[in-house]
């Protein structure tokens, strides 16, 4: 595991979870939504949760899960919240 979080953001925790009544997944990364699961996806995930070792592999699973996310896409989603102001 150290191998793959080499500058060790992980640590910082920058991912929560959170399971709603009908066991949909919310992912949020820094206090904002980045990712919903659902079904078999949301049961898949909550599995790897269950059984991993610490706070940093679940960091991780739930990295991974939401992929790469941050590669300029948010810079247009925030042109367009200015934009509507």
């Amino acid at each position: 595991m150290d191998n793959i979080d080499k500058r060790n953001r992980l640590d910082e925790a920058p991912f929560s979870y959170q399971v709603t009544k009908n066991n949909t997944v919310l992912i949020d990364f820094n206090g904002k939504q980045v990712k919903l699961l659902k079904g078999k996806d949301a049961e898949k995930i909550l599995e790897k949760i269950k059984i991993a070792e610490d706070e940093k592999a679940v960091q991780l699973i739930l990295a991974k899960v939401t992929g790469n996310f941050k590669r300029g896409n948010e810079r247009i989603v925030n042109l367009k919240n200015k934009r509507k102001s």
